[in-house]
């Protein structure tokens, strides 16, 4: 067994990112960018204006669809999680100083390769049976690709189903009851099986929330993120502002190693070097992507359900809800990412690693903010772990449900109908699963799912690409 989880955290890992999605990351990212001239450069300005300015505004939807501030925050709800924290602390610790650098460049390519996909995503979307709007890359590819490629659509249906235990719930959970062991149940060491009684009382209680929530459908999940999500992002970013006021006299120093390490600095001699610039390429780009998820497709399927305003034409809406998906790869990334790398590396700047190292991603930021904080910190890190991670699973219970109901498209009602309550049921087994399991395997085969889903994603952004347009003034 050891040797099957060595194999899928090493060998298969490495290959699966370093060798196939990168690649197809960065050479799709470079190309829809050229094409489009640039628009997370050039359109940023008028993005934000469109995005952050028109937030607030009042909006409704009808019967079968979602806001489009819905829609956003249940995107974000599926982005802003634990690869915030935990990812992020874990590609410094991997990849040093540069691993940041990284991660931003991985957030730049992120906005236009998101973009593509959410314009695409309401360009080539349909009405289900039941009236309701549903997009995603599966129906880009029907759409706009055509029937022989039909394989393609399949392809990412499989491995978003699959994926959807993964990164968008087992990886999730287990962050969370580690998180409230440490900060509220620290001196509760009872057992029953060999399992933890808080695991097991975490894993009870937030499984029958879940299911409360998700039993409601799409409106409920999506109420419940338009509420959690900015309270949570306000939390978290408040927090961490203040701590990086408190060290601003270090910020200099702090950059300054970023650039110089991203490039391998870090090592003494050549063969160090190479291994250290592909440490800090591969942890920065993997983190980043893990934590906006630009290529893997999802967001579109989320930013697919959102009902705009009836005046604009369908190519008009679609380049909104792109602007939309501009923003939360900047918001995400470039401010949620940077500001727990900042947090870190100014409290920790010489033994980050091996706080990191003794206390887990999230025990590290729960030390920083406590060096400011108190026992605050801890608990503001254990409260933002819990609402990020619990708002990524809803979002990512649709994904997975609307990825095998394309699947099942074709099959009879009552299969299918049979087929998505396993589904349903797994899904929920898998969020107390995750409270008391092992996570070495399970994360390392979420990250090799997430690069499976983003190559046929990308494959149809690529093919696509002269159908996706600027933002028209």
């Amino acid at each position: 067994m050891e040797a099957i989880i060595n194999f899928f955290t090493g060998t298969l890992n490495t290959v699966a990112w370093l060798y196939i999605f990168l690649p197809c990351t960065i050479v799709g990212g470079l190309y829809l960018t050229i094409r489009n001239r640039g628009i997370q450069f050039t359109r940023f300005g008028y993005a934000m204006k469109n995005t952050v300015g028109k937030m607030f505004q009042k909006q409704e939807a009808g019967a079968g669809a979602v806001t489009p501030l819905q829609a956003v925050t249940t995107a974000l709800a599926a982005t802003v999680g634990t690869g915030n924290i935990v990812g992020t602390s874990q590609a410094i610790a991997l990849g040093g100083y540069g691993a940041v650098f990284w991660l931003w460049l991985a957030a730049l390519l992120g906005m236009m390769i998101k973009y593509s996909e959410v314009t695409l995503s309401i360009q080539y979307r349909e009405r289900d049976a039941k009236g309701d709007w549903v997009g995603g890359p599966m129906y880009y590819v029907k759409n706009g690709l055509g029937k022989h490629w039909q394989w393609v659509g399949i392809l990412f249906c499989v491995f978003a189903a699959i994926a959807s235990f993964g990164i968008g719930n087992m990886g999730q959970i287990n962050k969370i009851v580690l998180n409230m062991k440490s900060a509220f149940f620290g001196g509760v060491t009872a057992t029953v099986g060999g399992m933890s009684v808080v695991s097991l009382a975490c894993g009870i209680v937030l499984m029958i929330l879940a299911a409360l929530i998700v039993i409601g459908g799409l409106q409920r999940i999506a109420t419940v993120a338009e509420r959690v999500v900015p309270f949570m992002a306000v939390l978290y970013i408040i927090g961490s502002l203040i701590v990086f006021f408190t060290h601003i006299s270090s910020v200099g120093a702090m950059f300054a190693a970023i650039f110089r390490f991203a490039f391998g600095s870090k090592a003494v001699a050549g063969g160090a070097a190479g291994i250290a610039i592909q440490q800090a390429i591969t942890q920065g780009c993997k983190r980043g992507v893990f934590s906006n998820e630009a290529g893997l497709g999802s967001l579109a399927v989320l930013h697919g359900m959102s009902e705009g305003k009836g005046r604009l034409r369908q190519r008009q809406e679609a380049q909104k809800q792109g602007m939309w998906a501009i923003f939360e790869v900047f918001f995400d990334t470039i401010i949620g990412c940077s500001l727990t790398a900042f947090l870190l590396l100014c409290v920790f700047p010489h033994n980050l690693t091996e706080k990191i190292d003794s206390l887990g991603g999230s025990g590290a930021v729960a030390a920083a903010l406590a060096a400011r904080f108190g026992n605050a910190g801890g608990i503001v890190t254990a409260a933002c772990m819990v609402l990020f991670a619990f708002a990524t699973i809803l979002a990512w219970f649709y994904i997975g449900d609307q990825a095998l109901g394309w699947l099942m498209r074709d099959v009879p009602q009552k299969r299918a109908d049979k087929i998505c309550i396993l589904y349903h049921g797994g899904y929920l087994a898998s969020v107390f699963l995750g409270c008391v399991s092992r996570m070495e395997a399970v994360w390392a085969v979420s990250d090799i799912f997430n690069g499976l889903m983003a190559v046929p994603n990308l494959a149809a952004l690529v093919l696509l690409g002269r159908k996706v347009r600027r933002p028209e003034r």
